[in-house]
């Protein structure tokens, strides 16, 4: 059985050149201007999300906005790319 291993255990040889999929806790509150009104699970995410590219990785992110029962704009993550790009650094693909 192989063992479970964290963001911190892998090192730039695991990650260099690699696609690494990541679950990340992005269901933030947004105002009715679809304007996040606090980005705390944003912030959080941030230093995994940089040691990941910094070690090579092309980091693709997977989230959700709300509970919705199927595909309903209002909860689409496209709010969060500014965000996230500006606290990365980098311009993020939404």
């Amino acid at each position: 059985m192989a063992t479970k291993r964290s963001v911190g255990d892998l090192k730039e040889n695991d990650l260099k050149v690699k696609r690494v999929f990541v679950r990340v806790d992005l269901n933030v509150p947004l105002d009715d201007s679809q304007k996040i009104t606090d980005d705390i699970r944003v912030r959080a995410a941030v230093s995994t999300i940089k040691s990941l590219m910094e070690h090579g990785s092309r980091v693709i992110l997977c989230s959700h906005l709300g509970r919705p029962k199927c595909v309903t704009p209002k909860y689409i993550l496209k709010p969060l790319v500014p965000r996230l790009s500006e606290l990365l650094g980098v311009n993020v693909d939404g």
